[in-house]
This record gives C-alpha cells, sequence and structure tokens, in this order.
C-alpha cells in the first residue's frame, strides 16, 4: 500500500503493524460484524438511543442546578453539568456508574451498542440519585453563604 519510492525506506522489521496480520484482530473483528449485520441492530441501536436521550433530558429538566442539556448522538450522549463535570463524574461513580467528562463541562454517557433497556434504566437511576446528591450539596452550599 505505498509506492515503491515509499517502500525502499521500508526495510522489513523497520516497519510493522499492531493489528497487521493478527488472525486474532481479524475474528474479533470478523465476530463484532456478524452481530452488526444481524438484523434489527441498527433499529436497536436507534430506539436505544432515542431512550437514553429522552431518559436523560427528564433527569435535565428536574435538576436545573446539576444539569442544562443533553448533546450527542447515537449512543455516543453527553450531558452539560451546571456543577464542575469532575463533581458529576465523582457522584456517578459513586453510583457505581463509570462515566469520563469531556470539553465543555460535559460528562458523556458511552453505552455499548448491545445495551438493554434495563441497563438504561439503571444507568439513568444512577444519574437520578447523583443530581439528587449534588442538588443537595449545592444547596448547603447556596444556605452558608
Amino acid at each position: 500500500l505505498a509506492t515503491a519510492e515509499a517502500a525502499s525506506g521500508m526495510a522489513p522489521g523497520s516497519h510493522g503493524s499492531t493489528f497487521g496480520g493478527n488472525p486474532l484482530a481479524v475474528a474479533a473483528a470478523n465476530a463484532v460484524l456478524d452481530v452488526m449485520l444481524k438484523p434489527g441492530f441498527f433499529e436497536h441501536v436507534q430506539k436505544m438511543s432515542l431512550l437514553l436521550k429522552q431518559k436523560l433530558a427528564s433527569v435535565v429538566d428536574r435538576y436545573p442546578t446539576v444539569l442544562s442539556e443533553v448533546r450527542g448522538e447515537g449512543l455516543l450522549i453527553g450531558v452539560k453539568a451546571v456543577v464542575p463535570s469532575a463533581d458529576l463524574v465523582t457522584a456517578l461513580r459513586e453510583q457505581k456508574l463509570l462515566t469520563v467528562g469531556a470539553g465543555d463541562n460535559v460528562v458523556r454517557f458511552l453505552a455499548p451498542l448491545i445495551v438493554s433497556e434495563d441497563e438504561i434504566e439503571q444507568s439513568v437511576q444512577s444519574l437520578e440519585r447523583a443530581c439528587a446528591a449534588l442538588s443537595a450539596a449545592h444547596g448547603k452550599k447556596a444556605a452558608a453563604s
């Protein structure tokens, strides 16, 4: 996949690829494609994305002092935090939900494409509990000021 001129600088052993020629990586990729190409797979992803966005929006509506909006496409979704995103990530970890912060004070929810309705519900309940705790803590700080 290189021109003759470019290839002349690549002696055996000087250029490699982490996954090049790796039968295990190819088998894993093939297994993933088998799942993704099954009828209804992408419809399920779209349905779960909509469900997650709706449930997250409901939490945003109930906790405007903690969250301000839902962002993203598909199952790569984030919630913009009013509180510092690190505080929300910590509160979610305390609720046994692993998330990661992103730019502009956003916390990402990176659900797998095979996520179930029950798993979405559990995640949203964890977010609800984290927001309740942060809202209560925010209220105490405001009262103390």
